[in-house]
């Protein structure tokens, strides 16, 4: 295989350019790693699992400040700096994810600008630093990247996640050594340039590589790109788990590591769009209407945020023709119903207390104060139920901020979020 790594610039990912046959002989040329990992796991499975168990009766209970919970990514593109501003700005989140590819180290000064206008105007700014084949070949190379990036975006960006997704070998890496050897030089520099360090940014359900990564490297913030697309909605289990165990089992693993109690934050998830390859970054079974991205979008965040599990989400991203709160190929960017969703769930979430949450009729019931305000977001998975709630209803406002007529007593919930506010509850 000459060529060793190819960008898809429709999709936002590496084209997997390998064949099945040379994935296969360079997974057997690393079938060490593995045993190890088997190994190494197996020390920890019986810790893992009876924090796993304590963790049923303390994830969703006790109160929690809502507060600095939502990120979004989004790719600076040349001449489109205040569409993507305005975006940040309506949507009202005050954390953005930047990825920064190696492979573009030229571009470098143009994204200090970027990034430097985030800062000033108000963003905390996390950088992603991607990597690819050519950079575990050339070692001084992306130690010089990361000098660069540390120097240079660090004035602006206090937290850098090192390294993407590489449990994908289309990013390059083909074993948790090899991701080892990218993120030790980064631990190194790190303290020089008062940076810290989020990883390690495994994608999807794969936690049995947390364990060895975590053990090796103190990050100061455990990151973890999980998606749960394939399973459709966030509720539905994938061999059994649930967005919620999973979350469950991912905090369980962290705590039984070097990095215990470290914060986490889930640094990319989304669901791409039904017919829009080839910009779609996965066709097929995990794309979803934008009615349904939309509903998902909302129920995702709350789940994770209301579990205490994590303390911070980011969506990906803010602009994609295939899976993007908004279409960047239309003139003006045509906002998408999650656009709308996002912003309002920010609106009425951000900076709130959660209280506790319900799981009655079919229905998720999680509540929520904000100074006199007490609501609660409710949603189906797949049905509608009709739910009577011990407090008079005083507004209903639907999953994009508007109002809705409704009984004071009795509440039709479906799987599109509703918000609902009580007169005087005793909650």
């Amino acid at each position: 295989m000459k060529e060793l790594f190819r960008w898809n610039d429709l999709a936002d990912q590496p084209h997997n350019i390998a064949s099945r046959r040379q994935r296969f002989l360079a997974h057997f040329r690393h079938a060490g790693s593995y045993f190890s990992l088997v190994a190494s796991n197996l020390s920890l499975a019986w810790p893992v699992w009876r924090h796993y168990n304590r963790l049923k009766k303390t994830l969703f209970s006790g109160t929690r400040r809502i507060e600095a919970a939502f990120g979004m990514a989004v790719s600076p593109l040349p001449g489109k700096e205040e569409e993507i501003l305005s975006g940040l700005k309506d949507l009202g989140v005050k954390h953005a994810l930047v990825r920064v590819p190696s492979w573009e180290k030229e571009r470098l000064s143009y994204y200090e600008t970027f990034i430097r206008r985030l800062k000033e105007e108000g963003w905390e700014v996390l950088v992603a630093l991607l990597q690819n084949r050519y950079d575990l070949l050339s070692p001084g190379a992306w130690r010089q990247f990361l000098e660069d990036s540390f120097s240079r975006l660090g004035r602006w960006a206090s937290y850098f996640e090192v390294g993407h997704a590489w449990n994908r070998t289309k990013w390059g890496v083909w074993s948790y050594n090899e991701y080892l050897r990218l993120a030790r030089p980064a631990l190194e520099l790190a303290a020089s340039y008062g940076v810290k360090l989020v990883g390690p940014a495994v994608i999807d359900f794969e936690f049995h590589l947390y364990p060895v990564t975590l053990n090796a490297i103190p990050f100061d913030v455990v990151s973890s790109l999980l998606y749960v697309d394939r399973t459709g909605a966030p509720e539905e289990a994938q061999w059994g788990w649930t967005l919620e165990k999973k979350l469950r089992l991912l905090r369980a693993i962290i705590d039984s590591t070097a990095c215990r109690q470290k914060p986490c934050w889930i640094t990319e998830f989304n669901w791409p769009l039904r017919g829009m390859e080839p910009y779609s970054p996965a066709p097929g079974r995990p794309c979803v209407t934008e009615e349904e991205q939309a509903n998902y979008l909302v129920r995702y965040f709350l789940i994770s945020l209301a579990s205490g599990a994590v303390e911070r989400v980011y969506w990906w991203q803010l602009a994609a023709r295939g899976y993007g709160l908004a279409d960047p190929l239309s003139t003006p960017w045509r906002r998408r119903p999650s656009f709308f969703a996002l912003k309002t769930l920010v609106e009425l979430v951000e900076g709130s207390t959660y209280l506790r949450r319900e799981l009655r009729d079919d229905a998720w019931i999680t509540y929520f104060s904000r100074g006199e305000k007490k609501f609660a977001v409710v949603w189906t998975k797949q049905r509608s139920v009709e739910h009577a709630f011990p407090w008079r209803i005083k507004e209903v406002l639907d999953r994009d901020g508007a109002p809705l007529a409704f009984n004071s007593e009795r509440l039709v919930i479906q799987p599109r979020p509703k918000y609902v506010f009580f007169e005087e509850p005793s909650f």
